[in-house]
């Protein structure tokens, strides 16, 4: 390796483990006694899609995985050193650990009693473990959002690397600077444990039951009321440090505080659409499809992309298409591509040749693929809310279903569809019983929205086109 290629990747280098091991925690104990902190994590994910993010934790984290009645919640223990694994999680929403659960929480009879227990809760939880952990967690946003801006300003550099050798000279400079940097950092923490800032914070309230005597915002006032007495913290809605978390299911209560400011399942779009679909449920999607190595895989109405890009970023060794039959949609699509492939260039310090995706524009009723060559289809259909129309979808979906029928591999195709559209679509797939079965349906909440992915398997029947039922031979 030349040493211009070794300097790129010391400051490229966005590897979280790695990250991991120059964070020091500023709270009582050292950092191997923290290191060792055994924590209950919370994560919310796409309602529905709880046992598929459950596998995915038992599958990468190696840790049990409980499914709250709650829905769209799972909880998991993890050693603290696992946090930066927890990140990376592809089927995550966002991420709080937890203070305290009662399972059984004994509500008393009025307002004001429920209320005064909520106030005097606050003084006798388990604080300090959580919040060293959400104390190396700010630590590690902090290097994480600085080694971004790093890696912005270096991208040119990066594209050009082959080209311009006298990139050495200025690479180490930036390696130099990050370093000093760092430095700076570290001593402004040391003058921060001297002179410790008021931390600002704010309590969110989520309630689910019926019988609450008490609103959402009254158990945020009054329960606040009593973390900021007890912490001395100021209290602040919109510019805060700490997210306390006080969810509230029937009789169940779970004590938390935030790990992440914003949803993870935004990671992989940079140019939107009128729909655009969550990269949580896109992987749900994906993974209830089970992707094989050198698998293609399929998005007939990709929008901008977020499947396939999904899929791309996660089964690699798969071949994905993305297309639609609008050229905006398809130029978004491409941009996000883009988009991701930069991001990869930056993190391997490298020029990557390219993803294993592609994106096309065309006809959803008459797509440009041979016959029974592709082995799984995954499409967000139009509602007809946002796009298109409920009067259309009972044309639209017998013939994607056909269409899908025929380019899927007959006995292993499979198909993960998602839709707000159920009467239409059942309607549909009705009458497609000799090519599609349904084996499973998984309920969705799509922005209020109540929606359903249907997991089909393609028959074992070859497809014939209609026109050769009426004796007519069409060649596909």
């Amino acid at each position: 390796m030349s040493d211009v290629q070794e300097a790129t990747n010391q400051l490229l280098d966005v590897n979280l483990h790695e990250n991991w091991s120059s964070i020091q925690v500023t709270e009582s104990g050292p950092r191997s006694e923290s290191e060792h902190l055994q924590v209950t994590i919370g994560a919310t994910v796409p309602t529905g899609f709880e046992q598929t993010a459950a596998d995915e934790v038992r599958e990468k984290l190696g840790s049990s995985c409980k499914i709250s009645k709650d829905r769209g919640k799972i909880y998991f223990d993890i050693s603290v050193e696992s946090l930066a694994q927890v990140h990376c999680l592809r089927s995550v929403d966002n991420l709080f650990v937890v203070v305290k659960e009662f399972k059984d929480y004994q509500f008393k009879e009025t307002k004001e009693e429920v209320l005064k227990d909520f106030e005097e809760l606050a003084g006798k939880l388990p604080w300090s473990d959580p919040l060293k952990v959400w104390k190396i967690n700010t630590n590690f946003k902090k290097k994480k959002t600085k080694r971004k801006k790093i890696n912005q300003n270096t991208d040119s550099h990066i594209l050009d690397y082959y080209e311009n050798p006298a990139i050495k000279e200025e690479i180490s400079t930036l390696v130099g600077d990050d370093l000093a940097s760092y430095k700076d950092e570290k001593d402004e923490s040391s003058k921060e444990e001297t002179h410790p800032k008021m931390l600002k914070f704010r309590v969110t309230c989520n309630r689910a039951g019926e019988k609450h005597c008490f609103s959402s915002n009254e158990a945020a006032r009054d329960f606040g009321g009593a973390v900021q007495d007890y912490f001395k913290w100021k209290a602040d809605m919109t510019n805060f440090d700490v997210e306390v978390l006080l969810n509230i299911h029937d009789s169940e209560i779970v004590v938390g505080i935030a790990l992440t400011e914003e949803s993870l399942h935004r990671r992989n779009i940079t140019h939107f659409g009128p729909t655009t679909l969550r990269s949580t449920l896109a992987y749900g999607m994906l993974r209830l499809c089970a992707p094989q190595p050198t698998d293609i895989i399929v998005d007939p109405m990709c929008g901008t992309g977020a499947i396939p890009i999904e899929g791309a970023t996660e089964w690699s060794n798969c071949y994905h298409i993305a297309g639609d039959n609008n050229p905006l949609a398809v130029d978004r699509a491409a941009n996000n591509i883009s988009s991701l492939l930069t991001k990869s260039q930056i993190k391997e310090g490298e020029v990557s040749w390219g993803l294993p995706i592609d994106a096309v524009q065309w006809d959803i009723c008459n797509l440009p693929l041979r016959t029974g060559t592709v082995d799984i289809i995954v499409t967000d259909m139009p509602f007809g809310k946002r796009m298109g129309s409920k009067k259309r979808n009972w044309n639209l979906y017998p013939a994607c279903l056909r269409e899908m029928s025929r380019v899927c591999r007959p006995g292993t195709g499979r198909a993960a569809l998602l839709t707000q559209d159920k009467k239409c679509f059942t309607k549909a797939l009705s009458g497609m019983g000799h090519v599609w079965r349904k084996v499973h349906t998984v309920w969705v909440n799509i922005g209020g929205l109540h929606a359903a992915v249907y997991l089909l398997k393609r028959t074992p029947q070859a497809f014939v086109h209609p026109s050769e039922q009426d004796g007519e031979r069409t060649p596909w």
